[in-house]
């Protein structure tokens, strides 16, 4: 049994490596950006690429390279099951409702004119989004149907670009007020040249154009709830909202302590992730006005220094298992014991 690992620093990867290193389990350091990686993982029986969002490349293949090594026969991590809705909030409204899943009311329009008349007949404020982005990026507040209309005809005209260079910029200002460190100064001088300076994922992107997406605003929540379940096992940490600000992802405010999570989320993200068969499943989490838990949006991946201080994770029977853990080797566990079942319904 041989694991694949496409090894970029600075993710999922460090940690994989490191993990079969000490325990030892075989793998081999792949490319997956190499004309030849399916010949390089003739002696894998998995691949673990932890790709993302912002990677242009990446997002250009890695969906078809896994569906193509899932026809193979192998295992990867994450596989289609995981990965197809990451990063498309409007596939993720349309996954949702088909199962039931309890999702901030959300309304997605192909048709200028569709839109504008739903903005004459529905409330204010609401949320507005691109279909991609993350840490609050390409979110807006949209207090009034004035506003709406203007996004509207933007979305329907030139379009945005697929990242918001002046949001970006102004999180790098509220990282910098935040933290007053160095690595936030440059965070500022690299947010700066952004605002004039396309990214290689922007080029290549295009502008987000033909749609426009919308859901409802939930008022009274200072923070979002963040519940993540791999191999059935769940962790969590509370998100506290920016000041003066309705958006918690990306504010680096956090708490761990498990009184603050109310275990109906980790039901909900236990549940799906079982019934979507996803290998990592991230939901985000606020409640209506009669204290309802609902999500805002899924992924696979997360930030992974942030949940070295969760202080455990629930399984299954929502038992609690206090004490540090690395959720990348719940994901090793995970994947060696998919490869081992597999081997055994062959034999």
């Amino acid at each position: 049994m041989k694991l694949g690992i496409h090894h970029t620093p600075g993710t999922f990867s460090d940690r994989w490596i490191a993990y079969c290193d000490a325990n030892s389990i075989p793998y081999k350091k792949v490319d997956c950006y190499a004309t030849d990686i399916i010949q390089q993982l003739e002696s894998c029986d998995a691949l673990l690429w932890h790709w993302h969002h912002a990677d242009e490349k990446a997002v250009l293949f890695a969906r078809q390279l896994t569906y193509s090594l899932e026809a193979q026969g192998k295992k990867v991590f994450p596989d289609s099951a995981t990965a197809w809705y990451f990063d498309d909030k409007v596939g993720q409204k349309y996954l949702m409702e088909a199962i039931g899943s309890p999702l901030v009311p959300s309304y997605v329009f192909y048709n200028k004119q569709q839109a504008l008349e739903w903005i004459n007949n529905t409330a204010f404020p609401k949320v507005f989004k691109l279909r991609g982005g993350a840490g609050s990026s390409n979110v807006k507040l949209v207090k009034s149907a004035v506003a709406a209309r203007q996004l509207t005809n933007k979305a329907f005209g030139r379009g945005f670009s697929a990242r918001d260079r002046f949001s970006r910029f102004n999180d790098a200002v509220w990282r910098l007020k935040r933290d007053k460190n160095i690595t936030a100064v440059a965070g500022i001088i690299k947010g700066l040249g952004r605002v004039f300076l396309p990214t290689a994922f922007e080029k290549m992107r295009g502008r987000e154009k033909g749609y426009v997406y919308f859901q409802d605003f939930m008022k009274a929540n200072d923070y979002d709830t963040r519940i993540i379940a791999i191999g059935g096992k769940a962790f969590a940490i509370r998100r506290y909202n920016r000041a003066g600000d309705f958006r918690a992802s990306g504010s680096g405010v956090i708490g761990y302590d498990k009184k603050l999570f109310d275990e109906r989320c980790v039901r909900i993200t236990l549940d799906l992730a079982a019934q979507l068969k996803s290998q990592s499943l991230a939901l985000d989490f606020i409640f209506d006005e009669h204290n309802t838990p609902l999500i805002v949006e899924m992924s696979y991946g997360f930030s992974i220094q942030v949940y070295d201080d969760c202080t455990g994770y629930w399984d299954t029977d929502l038992n609690w298992h206090a004490g540090p853990f690395i959720p990348q080797h719940f994901m090793i566990d995970d994947l060696l014991a998919a490869i081992a079942a597999d081997k055994m319904s062959v034999t």
